[in-house]
């Protein structure tokens, strides 16, 4: 992807900085001439740009250009990747320490947990998780959300491991925080089939029920629904209602990771693929579901919801920086 700095055109410039003192050194000097119509996402990366003289002018260029070309956000930003990773082993931990802990509070405490709040209060963290961090990361807490993602041209595949390592270790880390501190029952609150469930139906349901999560995400994400902050509502409200009548049969878990953890804690994986094959299944059909109902992805709604909005959260930090007065030369 061309660099910022690459795609910010002469006229462009003139547009938004036509109050720069006179007298001060051009920022970009680019091939196109003044005459040239504005660039378009198909012909950005035909200019060719010289670096700005100051890291002040790189700064007003930066934000100028997000103004210009709002669609044109570098997701891609490897500076800003150790936020968005950090995003993901936190949320997931938050995420998995609710859902386990609900059951090993339930084992516990004789039933004082009761199975309906066990399986909603994950639905209500992870509508918590996308409220507060949902911009930083896209909020996937989820290999089977971030490989969905990816299929459906929302995600870079070269982001996808490292956000599904930081998935499942955070998910290790939570398991591990509660068999320390509440124990180990209810094997730490794996996720397994109900009694007299054959694996092979558990997964069948795993993969229906994480069908319709997939569907939930990618459907909220899409610039066609608009909805905005409450997709976090209808997330949440989903995971709450599959658990509410699926969880004595499956589990429902919905998530490679949440079931890794616990199951990495207590060394008993016997169960595991169940939820491996199941969710991954169902969300490579839900991408085909998202094809047939609203075309090929890569929107912009589907690429902020995806990727988070961190980029324009920093820019808003240049844009501030670009509004002062440049230093002094001399």
């Amino acid at each position: 992807m061309a660099t910022a700095l690459q795609l910010l055109d002469a006229r462009t410039r003139q547009r938004f900085d036509g109050g720069r003192r006179a007298g001060q050194p051009a920022v970009l000097r680019l091939g196109a001439s003044t005459g040239a119509s504005p660039l378009d996402s198909r012909d950005m990366s035909e200019h060719q740009a010289a670096y700005p003289a100051s890291r002040h002018e790189a700064a007003r260029s930066r934000a100028l250009l997000g103004l210009e070309f709002p669609a044109t956000i570098d997701f891609d930003n490897a500076a800003l990747e150790w936020r968005r990773l950090f995003s993901e082993l936190f949320g997931t931990f938050l995420l998995v320490v609710v859902a386990a802990g609900g059951g090993v509070v339930a084992a516990t405490s004789h039933g004082a947990v009761s199975r309906a709040a066990a399986v909603s209060a994950p639905g209500l963290m992870v509508m918590a998780i996308i409220l507060f961090m949902g911009a930083v990361s896209g909020a996937h807490l989820n290999p089977a959300v971030t490989i969905s993602f990816t299929l459906r041209g929302d995600f870079p595949w070269k982001r996808a491991p490292g956000y599904i390592v930081v998935q499942l270790i955070g998910a290790a880390l939570a398991c591990l925080f509660v068999d320390k501190v509440l124990g180990g029952a209810a094997g730490v609150g794996a996720t397994l089939p109900g009694a007299h469930v054959a694996d092979w139906k558990a997964m069948l349901l795993e993969l229906v029920l994480t069908l319709g999560l997939v569907s939930t995400i990618l459907g909220t994400a899409s610039r066609a629904q608009n909805i905005g902050t409450l997709s976090a509502v209808g997330v949440g409200g989903y995971i709450a209602l599959a658990g509410l009548w699926s969880s004595p049969v499956s589990g429902a878990s919905m998530n490679p990771a949440r079931s890794f953890g616990p199951d990495l804690i207590s060394g008993h994986f016997a169960h595991f693929w169940i939820y491996v094959v199941g969710p991954l299944a169902g969300g490579v059909i839900a991408v085909a579901c998202a094809w047939i109902l609203r075309g090929p992805g890569g929107d912009p709604g589907g690429l902020a919801a995806a990727q988070g909005r961190l980029e324009r959260v920093m820019r808003a930090g240049l844009e501030a920086e670009a509004s002062e007065p440049a230093p002094p030369r001399g």
